[in-house]
């Protein structure tokens, strides 16, 4: 067996396919370090570092699939505090920004397949808490349900986080059809808003989001250090300083509100394609997606303004919140 290995390998003379002869006899088959050594000729301290190599090379990735933790008493004040129909606090294990979000996904994917059944319609919106959940969702057979866009397009700046890139990568993995929003989530005027939303393919889709089942909802900041309008280039610096000083503090589809959850009528949201607040409170079950610190202002709005009924956060903003007077 080992003469037999040792011919195997020596015939790879590509490193790429050394090292990945090495990988798979470690990983897949079982052998230890020792082991490959005999069988290729080398000390072991070589087999380590191939082993190391092809890591840093990609040829070998790891995927540790840790199972979320949840802080129960902490969901159940948050219910409790802000009248909501659910909250699931994601236990912070000290990582970065991005892995945060990762993991919201992860809690909002679990969520959102806890609540589907067939013949739904799922509602989106956009930005990176959103796109997190769609990486995160595995579905094992095709679903019958609609998938619709709940904010007009931002551009084609970064297709990953905008509403019809995500819708489409949602309804491929549900292996349903998708619906789309084809305007430009801001325009010039109120005067366009309205030809586009007379336009009847803008309409159906427009439509079919007022009668969403389930939504999910990112939560955007008005701070440019976290608005991801303004770091994405959909929304220049003076509209965003506006909005600052008519006191608004984040968004929910692009609907802004104050630190109350007040949605007073500003020259912006004549200008935006997207669902209007009175319909996006109505829909049933409304995931928000959101969490880190630069997000305590924005996402205590969205509770109090009632655009977010089912909260998937972190449970250091889940303490901030629960520290504030409703």
């Amino acid at each position: 067996m080992a003469a037999s290995n040792r011919n195997f390998i020596y015939r790879s003379v590509d490193r790429s396919v050394l090292l990945a002869d090495v990988a798979e006899l470690y990983y897949l088959k079982g052998n230890n370090q020792a082991e490959i050594a005999r069988q290729i000729g080398v000390d072991r301290s070589m087999i380590s570092r191939m082993l190391a190599e092809a890591r840093k090379q990609k040829i070998v990735e790891i995927t540790v699939r840790r199972p979320l933790t949840f802080d129960e008493s902490l969901e159940c004040a948050l219910v409790q505090k802000f009248n909501l129909m659910n909250a699931f606090v994601l236990i912070d294990r000290g990582g970065d920004y991005q892995e945060l979000i990762e993991g919201l996904g992860k809690a909002g994917a679990k969520v959102l397949q806890d609540f589907l059944t067939d013949r739904m319609v799922l509602g989106l919106s956009w930005g990176s808490a959103v796109s997190a959940v769609v990486d995160a969702v595995e579905m094992s057979k095709p679903y019958d349900t609609r998938i619709v866009q709940l904010v007009g397009a931002m551009g084609s700046q970064n297709t990953i986080y905008d509403g019809p890139g995500l819708v489409q990568r949602m309804a491929n993995k549900f292996g349903c059809e998708g619906y789309f929003i084809n305007a430009p989530f801001i325009v010039d005027n109120a005067e366009i808003v309205e030809a586009l939303l007379d336009n009847r393919n803008i309409k159906e889709a427009v439509d079919l989001a007022r009668g969403c089942d389930i939504a999910v909802l990112g939560i955007g900041s008005t701070d440019p250090q976290y608005s991801s309008f303004y770091k994405a280039g959909y929304v220049p610096i003076e509209d965003l300083v506006q909005l600052r000083e008519f006191g608004m503090v984040g968004d929910v589809c692009g609907r802004h509100f104050d630190i109350n959850g007040d949605t007073p009528e500003l020259d912006f949201h004549k200008r935006i394609v997207t669902i209007d607040a009175e319909s996006l409170r109505s829909l049933p079950v409304r995931i928000g997606v959101a969490g880190g610190d630069g997000k305590l202002q924005a996402v205590l709005g969205a509770l109090r303004a009632g655009y977010i009924n089912v909260l998937v956060t972190d449970e250091i903003l889940a303490n901030r919140l629960l520290t504030i007077e409703v």
